[in-house]
């Protein structure tokens, strides 16, 4: 196709779209994860393996959130930067660190539970929290290579003013197309394999095993359903549709411009809206992990629901003063 007759991209669609998104996850996702957290080290002492890990997918979330508001402020702007070459650099990298730390702690709270169910002889004694967290640790510095090299690559454009990109330059697209994919297997499709494998073989040991508890599998229901849905709203169509958003770019630099090309990178951009919604559904995790949560939730609707009415009764006193008065 003749670059002349390439479609137009709606680069305006980011604008409108993320700045929304981003604002909510930021709301929800600190209260849910802050609320999370203390309940956590609330009860430090009773502290079990798998909530290591609950800990870490918080830790991982918080950290993202907080450059949450320079990104609104830059969408905002209409993609001007202001923050320096350096902050630009410092949000991406969190933002890496959180997708991939929560899909490697969601890996571990998988291959934990898979071992904890089917394997239950070999492993219970033999895991202590200590090996947690040293996986954790190991986990952290595991995506923190990886994420690395992404921090080489120019993420601005413009001198005082100008982009923050979420990948990189135009000029260097095709070095970070082959990166991104690297990173995507690696990241991304070897631990989505190994959650899948544990919980797949998970499932039908639970229902073939007659002695089984059916609060536990139900609690092995509930949080399969729950990585489902990360992955499935969160983390599938990201990776797929970034890689799909980069050979696009290539295309477009090489001048063999495709029709679908607006149509990926609209369909990129909601991806990166629902990527970071992980942030917000990683406090799932909590509900599963915590025994003492559900219950702390369920006291906190009541009192919601006790100062909802109390504020209504006394909003109707005046009204009916004001009547009778009449």
């Amino acid at each position: 196709m003749n670059n002349t007759s390439c479609p137009r991209v709606n680069f305006d669609f980011e604008h409108r779209f993320l700045p929304p998104v981003y604002m909510l996850v930021f709301i929800i996702g600190l209260a849910a994860n802050g609320w999370g957290l203390k309940s956590l080290l609330h009860n430090w002492k009773k502290l079990k393996i798998i909530n290591v890990f609950v800990l870490n997918l918080g830790l991982a979330d918080i950290l993202y959130l907080l450059t949450l508001p320079f990104l609104v402020v830059y969408y905002f702007m209409k993609s001007h930067w202001i923050f320096g070459d350096t902050f630009c650099k410092v949000t991406r990298f969190c933002f890496n660190l959180n997708l991939y730390g929560s899909i490697g702690f969601l890996t571990c709270i998988s291959v934990y539970r898979y071992l904890a169910i089917v394997h239950p002889v070999r492993v219970m004694g033999r895991i202590t929290v200590t090996h947690s967290v040293t996986i954790s640790v190991m986990v952290w510095l595991l995506v923190s290579v990886q994420s690395l090299p992404d921090m080489f690559y120019p993420k601005t454009f413009g001198n005082s003013t100008g982009k923050c990109y979420h990948t990189t330059r135009k000029v260097h697209v095709e070095d970070y197309l082959k990166y991104s994919l690297g990173w995507t297997l690696t990241g991304f499709c070897i631990p989505f394999l190994i959650t899948l494998g544990c919980y797949g073989h998970m499932s039908v040991v639970l229902w073939t095993m007659k002695r089984t508890d059916k609060v536990q599998k139900q609690r092995s229901l509930k949080l399969l359903f729950i990585l489902i849905l990360l992955f499935s709203v969160c983390y599938i169509p990201y990776h797929v549709l970034k890689n799909l958003n980069l050979w696009s770019r290539v295309l477009s630099k090489q001048r063999m411009c495709r029709g679908w090309s607006n149509r990926v990178y609209i369909a990129h951009q909601i991806s990166r809206g629902l990527v970071c919604l992980n942030s917000a559904l990683n406090p799932l995790v909590y509900l599963h992990g915590n025994e003492n949560i559900p219950a702390q939730l369920r006291q906190l609707f009541q009192r919601a629901r006790q100062m909802f009415n109390s504020l209504s009764n006394a909003g109707r006193v005046p009204v009916a003063q004001a009547a009778g008065e009449i």
